[in-house]
């Protein structure tokens, strides 16, 4: 049992800390919101298919309502921002703004009715993680280190964050099927849909060319269905079950630090002092704040979908 929690945890943390690359190879050919919708329409199908005929009972309205909900607010909202930023904003730099998505929810349980109170090493936590969002995309003076983010691209990624931290909380009182894969398989459905939506409103149709469309963007796509939508995903809700719910948040640590290391390696993309220091600052804040939550017998805030995607991939 060891070895296959070890195997599936490396699963989880390669299939999500790659998913950045992989969008950046898929977005040089094909449209964003095209992309992702592609990407959640043949994954969700395959789930919810599944998960049916394996004898999940049909959903109810009110349980595709609320999965219509979740899927735009994290597959539109979350990795949809994402996936359009990722063409102005290099995927290790993307990563580490997603993997604040725990501050977020923090914050915003705190201001909800009724929401929980952080204690301090949850509070210490965010203040930690606003420094590190603060180092990696604040004024180049503050350390020489000129990174030239696109600073609507940051932006976009910051709501993306924003969003899918909305999403989360949303999730955990919304009416959804028992089965967590039947569940994230409407979820996907209904954010393709939205995905697509976006796609026409956007004019991304008409920017598609299939003749144009670059092997290696189909790779990233088809790498983002099979082990960011599938094989990441039924690793993670294996190890939820079988697994200490410390040891499986461990990915929000170890999945931006490997897209990092993948964009540096396989993309070209910086690898700065200042990089590695936000990376250190924002990765030691997404740990307090799952000890902090751990702590004060909070459950640390899982991942519904692989965008990964962490605290929020896809």
């Amino acid at each position: 049992m060891k070895t296959r929690i070890l195997l599936a945890l490396l699963a989880v943390y390669i299939a999500w800390g790659s998913t950045y690359l992989a969008i950046l190879y898929g977005v040089e050919s094909i449209p964003p919101f095209l992309l992702a919708g592609t990407r959640f329409l043949i994954a969700g199908s395959i789930v919810y298919i599944w998960r049916r005929l394996a004898g999940d009972p049909v959903p109810s309205r009110v349980q595709w309502r609320s999965a219509g909900v979740i899927g735009v607010l994290l597959l539109v909202g979350g990795n949809g921002g994402v996936t359009w930023a990722e063409q102005h904003v290099p995927s290790g730099i993307a990563a580490l703004l997603v993997a604040a998505v725990p501050l977020w929810m923090v914050v915003l349980d705190a201001l909800r009715p009724g929401g929980s109170r952080p204690n301090w090493r949850t509070g210490l936590g965010v203040l930690v993680g606003l420094a590190g969002i603060g180092i990696l995309v604040g004024p180049s003076e503050w350390s020489g280190n000129h990174l030239n983010l696109d600073s609507l691209g940051v932006a976009v990624l910051l709501l993306a964050a924003l969003s899918w931290a909305i999403g989360s909380l949303y999730s955990r009182g919304a009416d959804l099927p028992s089965s967590a894969l039947l569940g994230t398989g409407m979820e996907m459905l209904a954010g393709s849909a939205g995905l697509f939506l976006m796609a026409t409103v956007t004019g991304e149709w008409s920017r598609l060319d299939l003749a144009a469309v670059t092997p290696r963007s189909l790779g990233g796509l088809a790498y983002l269905i099979v082990f960011g939508s599938l094989v990441g995903f039924v690793a993670y809700t294996w190890l939820l079950r079988v697994a200490p719910t410390p040891l499986v948040a461990t990915y929000a640590y170890v999945n931006p630090l490997i897209a990092v290391l993948l964009g540096s390696l396989f993309a070209q993309e910086a690898f700065t002092p200042r990089l590695l220091l936000a990376a250190a600052v924002i990765v030691s804040a997404v740990v307090l704040i799952n000890y902090g939550r751990v702590k004060s017998s909070q459950p640390v805030p899982s991942k519904r979908l692989a965008f990964a995607p962490t605290s929020g991939e896809d």
